[in-house]
Order: structure tokens, then sequence, then C-alpha cells
């Protein structure tokens, strides 16, 4: 077994279009390069196999573990220097075992099937109303109109928070998340570290105000969360807030814009949702294999491990590319990069994640996504992509930011 050596092609997510359609640069990856070790420190996977180990190994999450002399956290320390966003490392999605257990474990006890089944209504009647809307304008862009609003307003009906505050968390959110990208602009990350400490701010307030209203809700449940005697302090509370709060909305808004758009391409697929309700949950499986709404996640060596033949040292940053291990011919077949909404196996993606991270909220994406597209689907039976869509720019939460459609 050897080291990785650096070879071509190297992995260059700010190539040209890579953004828009970053299949074709996967593809090269899984074929000449699937554990790639990259010039700035990073290790990247792209081949189902290895991605879906990757994610169930029970590999660190939690950055200080990445070696002191890696370049990667050489660059994010230099980014950020005493500027760290304060809740950063805080939350269940960056902590190990026992942390991680302990918090998920409370946060569990808030996000049972049976909240969710008694959602299932309200979702219902906020995605009719937004199809009512669209069905009078006609001519709308799908993510302003419907993905982006549902999810968030689903999100902060689950945690029963003033809406007061649900525009400027939006726009917050929107800034946070781009530190999820590589940043080398000192004004960007002056916005992200801004963002975060307004949004720690909201949420407190947020967080005081439920002390005194308490309701059946999830916000007021995490309050009151206990586990043996074991319950979240005030940062912890806060970091699990607004990370529900931003994987509620943020990565289902790219679930269901970039499902519509796959499903527009080829007017069939619609045809066949309208006239088989029963093929939904099915193809909600398939548009999150498709196009993965989280493109990567990443884990952190403690000690070496060798994948595909290959030793990855300890204290390495390891990406597991899961839109390509989405699309590895390898695992699906030859028509991976195909949309295929009876694909058999097509929940055997890794757009949750695996392992003790798998998504908590997979549950709640999926209600979400399939009312959207039994319900859009039957309402309109014509409904066409209307110009061109614009894709956001970003690297891992990718997905359409205007999606033009007329309803027909």
């Amino acid at each position: 077994m050897t080291e990785s050596p650096l070879t071509e092609p190297v992995f260059d997510p700010f190539a040209p279009g890579f953004t828009d359609d970053p299949y074709p640069h996967y593809a090269e990856m899984r074929e000449h390069a699937p554990v790639h070790r990259h010039p700035f420190g990073f290790w990247l996977l792209t081949r189902y196999e290895d991605v879906s180990w990757l994610l169930r190994a029970g590999l660190s999450v939690e950055d200080r573990n990445v070696a002191e002399d890696n370049p990667l956290r050489e660059m994010r320390e230099a980014t950020y220097g005493d500027q760290m966003p304060r809740f950063d490392g805080r939350s269940m999605l960056d902590r190990d075992p026992p942390d991680h257990t302990r918090l998920r474990r409370l946060v569990s006890k808030a996000f049972t099937p049976r909240a969710l089944r008694a959602l299932r209504p309200q979702v219902v009647d906020l995605v009719d109303g937004m199809l009512d809307a669209m069905a009078r304008a006609r001519h709308v862009d799908l993510i302003e109109s419907l993905a982006f609003p549902l999810p968030f307003a689903v999100i902060a009906k689950m945690l029963g928070t003033p809406s007061s505050d649900h525009e400027r968390i939006r726009e917050l959110t929107g800034v946070v998340v781009r530190s999820l990208e590589p940043v080398a602009d000192p004004d960007l990350v002056s916005a992200i570290v801004s963002a975060d400490h307004d949004l720690g701010g909201i949420a407190a307030e947020m967080i005081a105000w439920k002390r005194e209203n308490p309701a059946d809700d999830l916000l007021t449940a995490l309050i009151n969360a206990e586990d043996e005697g074991d319950v979240l302090d005030e940062d912890e509370l806060i970091a699990q807030t607004l990370l529900l709060y931003i994987a509620g909305h943020e990565t289902t808004v790219n679930l269901i814009g970039g499902g519509t758009l796959a499903l527009l391409r080829d007017p069939g697929r619609t045809a066949l949702l309208r006239d088989d309700p029963g093929l939904v949950a099915n193809a909600v499986e398939e548009m999150l294999r498709y196009d993965s709404p989280v493109q990567a996640s990443r884990r952190i060596t403690v000690e070496p491990v060798t994948v595909g033949g290959v030793e990855i040292p300890a204290g390495a940053f390891v990406m597991a590319s899961l839109a390509s291990a989405n699309r590895d011919e390898r695992f699906w077949g030859p028509d991976a990069g195909e949309l295929r909404l009876n694909r058999e196996n097509a929940r055997q993606h890794v757009s949750f994640g695996a392992g003790p991270h798998h998504c908590l909220g997979a549950s709640l994406a999926r209600m979400e996504a399939g009312i959207v597209f039994e319900r859009m689907t039957a309402r309109f039976p014509r409904l066409a992509q209307d110009g061109e869509v614009r894709w956001n720019g970003r690297i891992n939460l990718r997905g359409p930011s205007y999606l033009p459609v007329s309803t027909g």
C-alpha cells in the first residue's frame, strides 16, 4: 500500500461551469483519481463504495483533530484568525461521541415520528396555498414561490418561533452557509462572522421568549429535553436551534428546486407521477440520488486508514462526495446519470449521509417533497420551464436559485 501521489486530474470546484454542472468533473475524478489527495491538504473520495464506507466508519467530525501542519487547517486559521464564529463546532453535526450521542439523543426526543404525523396536514395546507398563488400568477419563479418558502415555513412552524424574525433569519442563514464553502474574501469572512453573531442573538431571544411562552412545539421540547438529568446548556441550545433552522430549509429548497427541474427536462416524467401517485415516494428518493441537495460530507481521520488500496494518514481532512457517489456507474449501472423515477434501489443513495451522522431531518424532507410533487403534478399537468435556470453558485449546498415556470 502506498500513499496516493499528486496526480491529474486535480479536483477544481472553481473551474468555469462547475457549480452549474459538476457531474462531468466528478466522473473524471471517479475514473482517474477516486482517492484523491489535493494540493490544499484534503482528500476527496468519489466512488460509492468508498464514500459509503467513510460515512459509516465512525471517524471524527471535529476540526480540532485535523493535523496542525495540514495546509487546509492553516488556511482556515489564516482566513478567520480570531474572528472564528462563536457557535462553530457546537452543533451535533460537528461533535464526536460521547457529545454527539448525547446531543442527538436530546434533540431526537423532540423530533419524533408522532410530531411529523401531526405536522403533515399543516404542510399540505401550506403547499396548497402556495400552489393557489402560483395558479393565479401563471408565470413564477418556483424557488421564490414554493421551494424556498415552504421548508422555511415548516421548520419555523415546527420550532414555534415568532414570525417577526423570519425574513431576517432567511437573510442571515444565507450568509452563514457560505462558511461551508472555501472562503478567501476578507469582507465575506466578516459578513459570515457578523451573521453568526446576529443569528445567535436572535436564537437567544427566541429561547428566552419561548421559556415564557411554552407550547406544543419543537423549541419548547428542546428546552425541556432531558436524558437522565442531562439537558442542553444555553450555547448548545442556541447551536442546535440554528442547525435546525439552517438544515431545515437550506437543503430542502435544493431538493424541491432540483427535483422539479429534473422532472421538467422530460415532460413524460411529470405525466408519470400524475398518473401514478404511488410512485412519488420512490421518485423523491431518485431525485435525492440524481442531484444531491448536499454535495459533500467531511470526516477527519484519527489514525491511518486504507481506502481503495490507498493509505490516508491520521489527522487528514477527508471529503466524501455524496453527489459523485450517487452517480457512480459501478454501483448504479450505466444509466447512473439519468433520472429514472422507478429505480428499484434509489433509496440506497447517500444524500442524507449514513452512520452516526445520518440526517435527523430526513423524514421531514421526504414528507415535504412528497407532498409537493404529488400535489403539484396533479394540480399543474402542463407545468413547464419558462426560461433559463440560474444556479446558486455554491459548491456544497448546490441548487437552483431561479427556476422560471409556467403553470399552463
